[in-house]
């Protein structure tokens, strides 16, 4: 089943090649760019509200060590799901930072300007169908629940709170501008057979070494992977290197998984496109887009810098 539009600019956290991840305000920005969908990553408070946030834990975009020292578990880490969601409204935002304290990415917005907060789930969707209205536009959401399994251990069902949410706000089935996306075959298959949702399913495709899921991904990219896939999902979410090969000495190959999803009736959106950590292969983001949807045939791609895709693809 292809998706509409013909190929899709998802906005990976937000504008996050100009903002902090996951904030209002980079949310507002890619709407403005003009971005097909808007990506949220979700998790679940100690008091069961969905914030949108990457990790499970807070320590890599916020504050949390300096506000809350002691709080943090036994690997060192400050888990969402310990901390209430009016603790987690104190918290400051920044650029997301490496275990250090240095900045994932030098040249992007500073990282020391803790002007942002965490939103939730709620309040991004009320943003963008704000947006929506008064633009008199139809931006998508595009929303990935965080290590399913993981919060079913906490005790928490996070893939039927998802699926509440977007029911309450008009988000129920295949006609609605909402993708829910998992690496978790199992409990993703599971939203459609025993959730009974009607919104479009995308099986994200990670590596094995990766442990996001139990989910055997090299099977996921044969013929026979993708076939299974395609008995509950709309498409596939496949990191870009499983898409074109820049290994072989320093050529770029395309690999069979596009074309193999396309038959199994599967669109692929890949992941993540941005213009400031490309390959060298790649040779720069125009001849990057060139390759991924002229030869690869992508059907969309999750990107930090929309602006630029969108830009080329308008030219």
């Amino acid at each position: 089943m292809k998706t509409d539009p013909p190929f899709a600019v998802i906005a990976h956290r937000g504008a996050s090649g100009y903002l902090p991840e996951h904030t209002l305000a980079g949310v507002a920005m890619a709407h403005a760019m003009g971005a097909d969908y808007i990506e949220q990553d979700v998790v679940l408070t100690r008091d069961n509200v969905l914030i949108v946030l990457h990790d499970l834990y807070l320590d890599a975009v916020s504050d949390v060590a300096d506000r809350f020292a002691g709080r943090e578990r036994n690997d060192g880490h400050y888990y969402a799901i310990d901390f209430s969601l009016e603790e987690i409204r104190t918290l400051r935002v920044h650029e997301r930072q490496k275990p250090g304290g240095e900045p994932g990415f030098p040249d992007r917005f500073p990282h020391k300007d803790a002007l942002f907060h965490i939103p939730t789930l709620e309040e991004e969707i009320k943003l963008i169908q704000g947006l929506n209205r008064s633009r008199k536009k139809n931006t998508g959401i595009y929303i990935e629940p965080k290590a399913p399994a993981w919060h079913l251990q906490e005790g928490r069902d996070i893939m039927a709170e998802v699926l509440t949410v977007l029911g309450k706000f008009g988000y129920r089935s295949r006609r609605d501008k909402a993708i829910l996306q998992s690496f978790d075959f199992e409990l993703l298959r599971n939203c459609r057979n025993e959730l009974k949702t009607d919104l479009k399913l995308v099986q994200l495709i990670g590596e094995n070494s990766w442990q996001e899921s139990t989910a055997e991904f090299n099977y996921l990219r044969t013929e026979a992977g993708l076939q299974s896939v395609a008995e509950f999902a709309d498409g596939i979410g496949p990191w870009l290197m499983q898409l074109v090969d820049t290994e072989n000495n320093g050529n770029i190959e395309i690999t069979a998984l596009a074309s193999l999803a396309h038959s199994a009736g599967l669109f692929v959106h890949g992941y993540t496109l941005r213009a400031d950590q490309l390959p060298v292969a790649a040779g720069g983001m125009r001849h990057a887009l060139d390759l991924l949807v002229n030869e690869v045939r992508l059907d969309g791609v999750f990107t930090d810098h929309p602006d630029q895709v969108l830009r080329w693809l308008h030219e």
